[in-house]
């Protein structure tokens, strides 16, 4: 099924090829990461990208489901490509000139991966609100959906690292809190740092075997069994070696952070401090330890469950 934004068919569309993928056969993609931005999805890129098992796009995020295909793609093409990579290239070139999302196309994108897997890492698809998510869902049915988590407080001072070292944003004064809080209360910024919503909104859609929340917090501790894990998720030989990278390879991890003051990092976590403990609740695993970082109680599940409530509307309404 074809459909134009906001979710307006086309009139040559009947609706009954949604969800079969009958003309597109094995060219679709398989798997899905949907963020979190600077929570590890490069080197997710990298270490599929790098596996036998895989044929990943010559380019990292596709950004299709978020952008309307208008937007030009953020990351550059890798720099050695073969044929399939330019049939991809221009391909995707050609589907962003449509005025309208179209599944089919779009899936066919991956046919130049064959019998291998494939699938697009795109942080952004982090900001899809519930109809997007459902029709993708509902059009992909094996999709596998990958999430990767990153303590709040630690994952926006990184992206507002990245967004000032490429000149996204103007430089600021990172120890002044009233400048902080401009950037973190932008929309953009907002929609992107809620982790707990985010996994709920997808959750409400992907079937729980399909759907897995990874950490950025085993990526430091232990890069080759988080790896091990994925690729054993995705349907990968986990033992398979890797043809250029090793599994603690991060191109990203020599990017020059904003000086974070201690007041500064309090200030943050204070303002993250409901969504701390929710994802501590909701997330489980290493964002459990997430709230004592900062000193926060655990002890929450009474006193603030009112807060919970609160928070999924209010990030909904935002998306």
């Amino acid at each position: 099924m074809r459909w134009v934004w906001p979710f307006k068919v086309r009139a040559s569309d009947d609706g009954h090829k949604e969800g079969n993928g009958s003309l597109t056969g094995d060219a679709r993609p398989d798997f899905l990461c949907v963020g979190a931005h600077k929570s590890g999805t490069g080197w997710l890129y990298e270490q599929l990208e790098s596996h036998p098992d895989f044929w990943m796009p010559p380019i990292k995020e596709l950004q299709y489901f978020n952008q309307l295909s208008r937007v030009e793609h953020t990351s550059p093409p890798r720099p050695s490509r073969d044929e399939r990579d330019l049939r991809f290239l221009e391909n995707i070139k050609s589907l962003r000139a449509e005025p309208y999302m179209d599944f089919e196309h779009y899936a066919r994108l991956f046919e130049p991966k064959a019998s291998l897997l494939s699938g697009d890492i795109s942080p952004n698809y982090s900001t899809l609100n519930d109809e997007v998510i459902r029709r993708v869902v509902r059009y992909f049915r094996n999709l596998k959906v990958i999430f990767l988590a990153r303590d709040p407080v630690e994952r926006v001072w990184s992206h507002l690292s990245m967004e000032v070292h490429y000149r996204q944003i103007e430089p600021f004064d990172v120890t002044d809190i009233d400048q902080v809080n401009r950037n973190l209360l932008r929309r953009g910024m907002l929609l992107r740092s809620y982790p707990s919503a985010i996994v709920a909104r997808w959750k409400r859609y992907v079937h729980p075997d399909q759907f897995r929340i990874y950490f950025f917090d085993d990526l430091q501790r232990n890069p080759a069994e988080l790896r091990r894990s994925i690729l054993h998720f995705l349907g990968a030989d986990p033992d398979k070696p890797s043809r250029r990278v090793t599994a603690d390879y991060n191109s990203w991890a020599g990017m020059e952070k904003l000086l974070l003051t201690d007041k500064v990092r309090s200030h943050v976590a204070r303002f993250f401090k409901k969504e701390l403990k929710t994802c501590a609740r909701r997330l489980g695993g290493p964002a459990r330890d997430w709230p004592a970082r900062y000193g926060f109680s655990l002890l929450f599940f009474f006193g603030d469950l009112a807060d919970y409530f609160d928070l999924f509307p209010w990030s909904d309404w935002i998306a």
